[in-house]
């Protein structure tokens, strides 16, 4: 075991770029997107928008669209009246999150309802907040006039139940899913946004930088996992949690810190799924190799990385997602991993079956001494397919939404420039090798912009 105590590691630690931290999206372009939201709706011939966020584990919410038209970091039910001379009502605080502002003060609307959280066990009131919620809805709706109009809806799954109680008091009224209004304004993104996802990947590589730093063989993963945590949140991330670490031999674990200690022949998988900042994630992927690793952890390591520079090379406005895509996997192609590089074909990690039932995870004894010490023990081995972890070779980052777009065979859209993805290229294969490797692109008007620009792509060498 290491002889630092872990708040010793990082000691002396210091990034070797200057942060630049964007500000806040300003009022404006809250305001301005709330226009082309109403625009959006009138032509769709809709009296209203109703926008809807759920409360979720950790304090967070289900999707981002009550954030996205009005700064509202909590969960939500937010009623755009079309006409201009209307003003935004938003419906809140009807789960237990304690959540206040500054987090996100709610920006261009007229009024804020407190629902109020209930249940007799909680409160010792009575009330369903969910119907409660429902009800103020339809209060406010037919206050406006619109008991009898025509609403757009945009929400996630949660969302349902709300609907629905909404529908069986307005018998009379249309309702018509319109996330695809909210889908289409965030495809390409504005300078502010750019902004945000550029500070959230600076802090990500500020967060690979201490992971690096303190990595060691008798380091532990969650000592790995804590010095990225610390360094991106100190400096102004939000979240802690939105990354997965994956540690040992074979390079096919990626999953949450569990004390394994690190030492010679690791293999360390960083999946940095988003930090984030001001509501706003950047998403990329690094490896570490301690020592001497196995021949063909190093083919896994070199063709990854050469998928990643190959479709890197071609990005620019006008090429197609699909070409981005070909050029990744020929790499793959080329070192004799596969066969065939179209998205419906490939095989994938967590795929089924070729007639889609479920394909049963093999069983197996893999041996683990970290976890055993801890009374665990593997009994399956995983994944159930080699292949990479997506049939694609990446997906659009910034805020997670229903509708991201992936770079897969059969997406022939083309970028442009204020788009902006991550390409990952992945492997795994069960107790042989794998890697997870990416970096995070903005589409400008000449080419691209590396926003994971300040770790190299390539395997990071501990020493062992």
């Amino acid at each position: 075991m290491t002889t630092l105590g872990p708040e010793a590691l990082l000691r002396g630690f210091e990034p070797d770029f200057e942060l630049t931290l964007a500000p806040r999206i300003p009022e404006a372009e809250f305001l301005s997107r709330v226009e082309r939201m109403r625009r959006a709706a009138t032509v769709a011939g809709h009296d209203a928008l109703l926008v809807h966020a759920d409360g979720a584990a950790r304090y967070t919410t289900t999707n981002n669209y009550v954030q996205y038209a009005c700064n509202w970091g909590r969960e939500g039910l937010l009623v755009i009246p079309t006409d201009t001379d209307r003003g935004l009502q938003l419906l809140s605080f009807f789960n237990d999150a304690a959540i206040l502002p500054p987090a996100g003060e709610a920006i261009g609307v007229e009024s804020i309802w407190q629902v109020s959280p209930l249940g007799r066990e909680y409160s010792g009131r009575t009330g369903n907040p969910t119907q409660r919620t429902a009800d103020a809805c339809v209060k406010t709706l037919c206050d406006l006039g619109f008991a009898t109009g025509s609403f757009g809806l945009a929400g996630d799954a949660s969302s349902g139940k709300y609907w629905d109680l909404i529908a069986e008091q307005l018998p009379r009224a249309h309702f018509a899913s319109e996330n695809g209004i909210f889908e289409r304004m965030q495809l390409i993104r504005s300078v502010a946004e750019q902004a945000q996802i550029r500070s959230a990947a600076q802090l990500a590589d500020i967060g690979y930088q201490a992971a690096c730093y303190v990595t060691r063989p008798g380091v532990t993963d969650h000592e790995i996992y804590a010095a990225f945590t610390f360094a991106q949140l100190a400096r102004g991330g939000e979240t802690g949690d939105g990354y997965q670490i994956g540690v040992n031999a074979f390079g096919t674990h990626c999953g949450k810190p569990y004390g394994h200690v690190i030492r010679g022949g690791d293999v360390i998988n960083l999946y940095i799924s988003t930090v984030q900042y001001h509501g706003y994630g950047a998403q990329m992927a690094r490896m570490m190799a301690v020592g001497e690793i196995t021949e063909a952890q190093e083919t896994t390591l070199e063709m990854c990385t050469e998928a990643v520079r190959r479709a890197e090379a071609l990005i620019r406005p006008g090429v197609q997602f699909a070409e981005l895509h070909r050029a990744a996997f020929s790499s793959y192609l080329d070192s004799g991993y596969l066969s065939d590089d179209t998205t419906a074909t490939i095989p994938y990690s967590w795929g089924a079956m070729e007639d889609g039932s479920p394909r049963r995870v093999p069983d197996g004894y893999v041996a683990d001494e970290d976890f055993e010490r801890q009374g665990g023990r593997l009994t399956h081995i995983y994944p159930a397919v080699a292949g990479p972890h997506n049939p694609n070779i990446g997906h659009e980052v910034g805020t997670y939404n229903p509708g991201e777009f992936n770079i897969t065979s059969h997406n022939t859209a083309q970028a442009e420039p204020g788009m902006v993805f991550v390409l990952h290229a992945q492997w795994l294969d069960p107790l042989s090798s794998g890697a997870n490797i990416g970096d995070c692109y903005l589409v400008t008007e000449t080419g691209y912009e590396k926003l994971s620009c300040h770790t190299p792509l390539e395997t990071f060498r501990v020493p062992a």
